[in-house]
């Protein structure tokens, strides 16, 4: 672990997880099927504690927190202000509650902090020159209205039998099978949009904004430029030609607008009353937001491995991708006459 100076002066190590990250079972060759299952189904795994958590939130969404579907055949700004106010208290509640407990009331100081400095406060880089106010603006003003104008229309294109509904009473299993597919069916769109947006072109207008972030924390997950929430966002019209029901996407709504959060949080884990922890980061991220060009997407599945932008955390990892950066600059460098 790297030590460094936090915000009060006081030397602390940043944390590093002391096993490589390593890709999920899921696709392993030769097939694994006991280490698989163990994955899918045990804890900490594919399913517990957290697709299991927003699986359920977004049941409890659907069931009393999402107007009818003959209500929903006709555009009216009563029921798409409530979609927009449900979805603004829930980034504010889930977001939020990250937040203080490790950035306001900081109950665990830096321990398990990838990162032991703390965001960036007088920085003139950020709008209002505060890391944080730049993120819940960014969060607040675009990824909200975003995320409910794809949610507005694709609840529309449901009510009214434009996209294949399935029914989930006539198909359980198709239906629990889809919606357990759908963190994975994210982590391919996301990996492609993601590799797209770091094409320099786009990086320079669009991503750089999220990329600000290098020491990353809860709200910065959805920190980004809104077109790069429109790209991140599109990942729901999956459901416009898979045969689906409207959980299915209120589903991928909320795991695409709660979930980052989580992946940007910059703890390890989060400790719990009587000593006992809870794995909640993603180093692999940390890893992308310090290095940029590797980890484009999570280990659940093996994409950055297979295009050879995998980066484990690994010492030799590390020294790689330093050797990359001095190759860069040398080659930026210009030749002397």
């Amino acid at each position: 672990m790297s030590v460094q100076d936090n915000a009060a002066g006081e030397r602390q190590a940043d944390w590093k997880p002391s096993d490589a990250i390593k890709p999920s079972p899921l696709f392993a060759w030769p097939i694994q099927p006991f280490a698989t299952l163990k994955w899918l189904l045990l804890y900490p795994g594919y399913l517990l504690p957290w697709t299991a958590f927003y699986a359920t939130l977004s049941a409890v969404t659907w069931l009393y927190l999402t107007p009818d579907m003959a209500t929903m055949k006709t555009f009216n700004l009563r029921w798409i202000a409530f979609i927009f106010a449900r979805n603004l208290v829930s980034v504010v509640l889930v977001i939020g509650a990250w937040h203080i407990q490790l950035y306001v009331r900081r109950a665990q100081g830096a321990n398990y902090k990838y990162n032991s400095r703390w965001p960036a406060k007088d920085n003139a880089k950020f709008l209002f020159a505060d890391q944080i106010l730049e993120n819940i603006f960014w969060t607040v003003v675009s990824a909200v209205p975003i995320w409910t104008a794809y949610e507005v229309l694709t609840l529309w294109a449901f009510a009214n039998r434009l996209i294949p509904f399935v029914d989930w009473r006539s198909h359980p299993v198709y239906c629990t099978l889809l919606l357990i597919a759908i963190p994975l069916i994210h982590e391919f769109h996301f990996y492609w949009i993601h590799r797209l947006i770091h094409w320099p072109p786009l990086y320079r207008t669009i991503h750089y904004l999220h990329h600000k972030n290098v020491n990353p924390g809860p709200w910065s997950g959805l920190s980004m430029h809104p077109i790069e929430h429109v790209l991140y966002f599109s990942g729901v019209l999956i459901h416009w030609v898979l045969p689906s029901h409207p959980l299915h996407a209120i589903f991928h709504l909320q795991a695409l607008g709660l979930l980052p959060a989580q992946g940007h949080v910059g703890f390890e884990r989060v400790v719990i009353n009587g000593g006992a922890s809870i794995h909640t980061g993603d180093y692999g991220h940390y890893l992308h937001h310090k290095f940029f060009e590797c980890n484009y997407c999570s280990e659940l599945v093996p994409l950055d491995k297979l295009f050879g932008t995998f980066h484990d955390g690994s010492k030799e990892a590390e020294e790689l991708m330093y050797k990359r950066f001095r190759t860069r600059r040398q080659q930026a460098r210009p030749r002397a006459e």
